[in-house]
């Protein structure tokens, strides 16, 4: 039987990319006491998608486990602007700006945490307040050279791209942040990781214990491929509709339907290994699918608009709404690796005859997986799509 900390471990450490270490945090978790757990944003990016929540799920986790949480706000930071993964000067953001991507952050994480349980606070409140000696002291403990074996540093040196002097404080004060809020253990994605290790170098040069970082990997897009954008199109916007977010999430490709439950559910590993085991025995993939849409969609939107979503209900269609009972079709196209919607459309049976395929393509009255296609959209072979077709004509179509 697993002891306590061993089940919060396995828990803690689903989905995670890197454990830095990973004997540091069951030492952390054994003490008993309460960790303190902080994931800084800079609010550059407020349309939210789901592939963003990666991190407020795992801050969740450990929020169930007993431990504080701290979403920290980078208005300081964001007005440096993060260089990680850019090859260029990322443009800093304005004080205004940085206060409304603020604001619109703070009522979306608390979709995913624990109000009660979460404490909001913003960097600017000790480095407002820092004097120029403090922050050349800060900037002494790092060098150029170190600063240099980040990747992206060192290919814009070694390209001969610039990079401005205030870049290389930015892992400073992040680090910094951790010295201030007392962190035990820190979240980032994986282009993170340089940062967050700076964290525990300052701590330690500011006689703490350091923190223990963890890495989440990118969530994939719907494609299964590429990471989670909204530019690729293959993403979940947290504030779509509901039957919209049910018609892409039960359109997925099987293959990734677990990879979502293990970064973005807050069921217990118990309850998602028995789905596992009822997939083995035969159970429709789709029906798992629906489970994950009714607990996302229940999250962002309420439970009521999770149980609903998926209902069968006249002009629900037009608003995104997905028929429980809905028509399944197969239309071959011979090995081909693409297929054009219109031919798609008229073999399916979701339109009369070409004309009428290309009617509806041009009056914006075709949606595949709840966005609006035009005449030269071609659909992958070996994918299955929720097509939409006018109001009431929907099915889905598996291209082969």
């Amino acid at each position: 039987m697993m002891t306590e900390v061993a089940s919060a471990l396995a828990l803690l450490k689903r989905g995670t990319q890197e454990i830095l270490l990973e004997e540091e945090l069951v030492k952390k978790l054994e003490s008993g006491r309460k960790l303190r757990i902080k994931a800084g944003f800079d609010p550059t990016a407020p349309d939210l998608h789901l592939g963003h929540s990666v991190l407020l799920t795992k801050m969740r986790q450990f929020q169930e486990l007993g431990h504080e949480v701290i979403f920290l706000i980078g208005d300081f930071t964001g007005r440096i602007g993060d260089p990680s993964g850019k090859n260029v000067t990322r443009k800093p953001l304005t004080a205004e700006e940085v206060r409304v991507n603020a604001e619109t952050y703070k009522e979306q994480v608390f979709k995913i945490l624990d109000p009660e349980k979460t404490e909001v606070r913003f960097n600017a409140e000790w480095f407002s307040a820092m004097s120029a000696a403090d922050m050349i002291e800060l900037a002494g403990q790092s060098t150029v050279a170190r600063m240099l074996e980040r990747d992206d540093f060192e290919k814009r040196y070694q390209s001969g791209q610039s990079i401005s002097i205030h870049e290389f404080l930015y892992p400073l004060v992040q680090g910094y942040d951790s010295v201030a809020l007392k962190a035990d253990v820190e979240l980032g994605g994986t282009d993170q990781k340089f940062n967050l290790l700076m964290g525990r170098e300052i701590q330690k040069h500011f006689d703490m214990e350091p923190q223990v970082v963890i890495t989440m990997p990118l969530l994939e897009g719907l494609d299964g491929v590429q990471k989670m954008s909204k530019s690729l199109g293959n993403y979940v916007g947290v504030d779509e509709a509901p039957g919209a977010m049910f018609n892409k999430l039960v359109s997925m490709p099987d293959s990734l339907m677990w990879r979502y439950f293990e970064l973005l559910s807050l069921k217990p590993n118990e309850e998602i290994e028995a789905l596992k085991r009822d997939v083995e025995k035969g159970a429709n993939p789709r029906d798992i699918k629906m489970l994950l849409a009714r607990e996302l969609i229940g999250r962002y939107h309420g439970e009521e608009a999770a149980a609903s979503a998926h209902r069968s209900a006249g002009n629900l269609l037009a608003e995104g709404e997905l028929p429980e009972d809905l028509p399944e079709v197969e239309v071959d196209f011979a090995g081909s690796a693409r297929a054009p919607i219109a031919a798609v459309l008229n073999r399916s049976g979701l339109a009369n005859n070409s004309a009428q395929a290309k009617d509806m393509l041009g009056n914006g009255r075709v949606k595949v997986d709840g966005e609006v296609v035009e005449r030269d959209h071609m659909l992958d072979s070996g994918k299955s799509y929720v097509i939409q077709a006018g109001k009431k004509r929907v099915a889905r179509v598996t291209v082969r």
